[in-house]
């Protein structure tokens, strides 16, 4: 499997931007599938997730009301619709796949996912 995460830039704060992971070799329809941050000298962050069926979606506190994950099952591509940014929020995004099907639950450990895209960065200037 493979998960490639785009859409990471420079945007000012208060300002909007949407990262989107496509997969490859497995269909996300039956996986949680997760997004998670991280800076430098620092653990990754939970940020989102989205269970397989999309019904559960669970947020990190600080990104709560801010940020929106997404599925699109046909394009076995998930997403990360962030609003209101926030220097705090600058960071390498990364989006991640439970290895187990058809989990129910929140998973906010990273090592709960089996599998990783390469990272997308996200640069919030004040």
């Amino acid at each position: 499997v493979q998960l490639q995460a785009s859409g990471g830039g420079l945007v000012q704060a208060g300002g909007s931007l949407s990262l989107y992971c496509v997969v490859s070799g497995r269909p996300i329809r039956q996986y949680g599938m997760a997004w998670f941050r991280q800076t430098p000298g620092t653990e990754r962050e939970f940020v989102a997730m989205s269970n397989w069926s999309g019904f559960e979606k669970y947020y990190g506190n600080n990104v709560k009301g801010r940020f929106n994950i997404s599925r699109d099952n046909a394009r076995n591509t998930i997403y990360l619709h962030m609003n209101n940014l926030e220097p705090a929020d600058s960071g390498v995004y990364f989006c991640a796949s439970r290895g187990e099907k058809y989990t129910m639950g929140l998973y906010m450990s990273w090592d709960a996912y089996d599998d990783w895209g390469q990272g997308t960065l996200v640069t919030v200037s004040s």
